[in-house]
């Protein structure tokens, strides 16, 4: 079973692209005109064990949120296409995430209802000149896109690179272990018999 999507997203703030494949090893090529947002999708796949390319070109110079927004929405569809109907997988991933001074939790499933939860209080400001509030940003998309449950939870720690590298690595192995094939299992799991 080939688990790779490749996805296109086009609007008239935003082109991007994206190639994904679930059972890589952490290849990442990721070009989005956001230095930061690269490092951290760079993060994401490299933890994940994803084999993933990002190319975007987005209308940076008035802000980078459309980008990062429509860059999660194209990541959510191509995790969509590659998941399939989802048989066989485990569904449910989970990761806690220290860096340093910050520890990070989070949880997934799978389940084709989107439902975002962010708990924490993270400083605001800047890493460059990527804003904070736009990680949760990136996060909502990917998952009203994927349709997933995304649970967020922010603990402690102050250093405001280090809490959203650590929330982009815990997501990175949450949907590892939510997408991985589960071997004793070649059903939907599901008790509905469908997600």
């Amino acid at each position: 079973m080939t688990r790779k999507a490749v996805l296109k997203r086009k609007t008239s703030e935003v082109s991007a692209s994206v190639e994904l494949d679930l059972d890589g090893t952490g290849k990442f090529d990721i070009s989005t005109g956001v230095p930061f947002f690269d490092h951290m999708l760079s993060q994401f796949a490299k933890h994940g064990y994803f084999d993933l390319t990002v190319k975007a070109e987005g209308d940076i110079d008035v802000d980078f949120h459309h980008t990062v927004e429509d860059v999660g929405i194209a990541l959510g569809e191509a995790f969509s296409e590659a998941l399939g109907d989802k048989r066989g997988i485990t569904r449910y991933g989970h990761a806690v995430i220290p860096f340093d001074d910050v520890l990070v939790v989070v949880a997934v499933d799978l389940s084709d209802r989107p439902c975002f939860v962010f708990k924490g209080d993270i400083p605001g400001g800047k890493v460059g000149d990527f804003d904070a509030e736009l990680a949760e940003e990136f996060f909502k998309s990917l998952t009203n896109s994927l349709r997933c449950n995304l649970h967020i939870e922010f603990r402690h720690g102050t250093n405001l690179h280090h809490i959203i590298e650590a929330m982009f690595k815990a997501l990175g192995r949450s949907m590892d272990a939510a997408s991985a094939l589960d071997g004793r299992r070649d059903d939907i799991p599901s008790t509905k018999g469908t997600l």
